[in-house]
């Protein structure tokens, strides 16, 4: 099976090296010719994963047609606000015959839809019984280290998501499937944004027991909104929801943590983003979040006090203190 993955971050490498390692032949798609030139030279994504080797399997090509043509797997991790350009760009280059997959966690500002909402609307329906995403608790460097890891091959149709996960499994590397794409998709984006305050909330200094409140009240709001919008409860407490959430609220390899963290201590957004060489998507899925929770009548408070403080300049201390001191009520609710 040929195999293109597009996009060359951190976690699309990761997931090129590691089916590159099963004997695959996959070519990497990268934006940055000059990225993809010292990756032929040596072997290794020195800008968004340092320090790996990669696979003797695996081709770098700043081509995208040539990444996608001829590819009986295309697998997407390209950052979610880009995804619509770069699928655009490759329209006439997909096999309907292929698999699609999506790795990218985010919903696109403006439309608010999930990525694999967006590839139904690009791709001609031949291709639409072929969609599949990917998603769970992994940290890029850890799946590229080798560290036992477990994630969720989503699909509407079950032979569909069977077929990722044979793709996709290794000694360390093990999928369960999953009929309900939407739900891990919102798993996906939406925990990034409680990763954000609970970042926030390390940065003013607070506790563990905050962070574990964070977790907690934030998983009722993405079942809730996720619920609101068509999802299956089960998906919520699976790898997609629970395990994604408290990897990246906890872990210190968290992009969107991090930048929680930085506004915390009082760092400007613009400050911390242009030191940063890596997306953090919780930041534009935060806008679509809180756009789409109010489109459907959902409450759902951490998410709006995350958008007041990036898209208001709201002081995260008071944006803490705000949500502590609403109106109590019982913990359904």
């Amino acid at each position: 099976m040929k195999i293109g993955v597009i996009g060359a971050g951190s976690w699309g490498t990761a997931l090129a090296n590691m089916l590159a390692g099963k004997g695959y032949p996959v070519t990497l798609w990268a934006y940055e010719k000059d990225l993809v030139e010292r990756m032929k030279m040596t072997r290794e994504n020195d800008l968004f994963l340092p320090g790996f080797s990669l696979s003797s399997n695996l081709d770098f090509t700043a081509d995208l047609s040539a990444a996608v043509s001829g590819k009986e797997m295309v697998l997407l991790v390209s950052p979610s606000q880009v995804m619509r350009l770069v699928v655009q760009q490759a329209l006439e280059d997909f096999n309907p015959e292929s698999l699609i997959v999506s790795a990218s966690k985010g919903i696109e500002n403006g439309t608010l839809l999930t990525m694999s909402q967006v590839l139904r609307e690009l791709l001609p329906p031949s291709c639409h019984q072929r969609l599949a995403v990917i998603s769970g608790p992994s940290f890029a460097k850890e799946v590229a280290a080798g560290i036992p890891t477990a994630v969720v091959a989503a699909a509407p149709q079950q032979d569909i998501a069977e077929q990722v996960q044979n793709i996709f499994t290794n000694a360390a590397f093990r999928v369960y499937t999953n009929n309900d794409i939407l739900g891990v998709e919102l798993c996906g984006a939406l925990k990034n944004v409680m990763a954000l305050a609970a970042g926030v909330s390390d940065g003013l200094g607070f506790g563990l027991n905050t962070r574990a409140a964070l977790i907690t009240r934030g998983l009722a709001e993405i079942s809730r909104l996720g619920l609101a919008l068509g999802a299956q409860a089960a998906t919520f407490s699976g790898l997609a929801g629970m395990g994604d959430l408290v990897l990246t609220c906890t872990g210190d390899l968290s992009r969107n943590r991090s930048v929680g963290i930085a506004l915390g201590q009082g760092k400007t957004l613009d400050e911390i983003l242009n030191g940063m060489n890596m997306v953090a998507e919780g930041v534009k899925t935060t806008l679509s979040a809180y756009q789409l929770a109010a489109k459907v009548g959902v409450e759902v408070p951490i998410t709006e006090q995350m958008y007041k403080i990036l898209y208001q300049q709201k002081d995260p201390r008071q944006a803490v203190t705000d949500l502590l001191s609403r109106n109590l009520k019982a913990e359904g609710c």
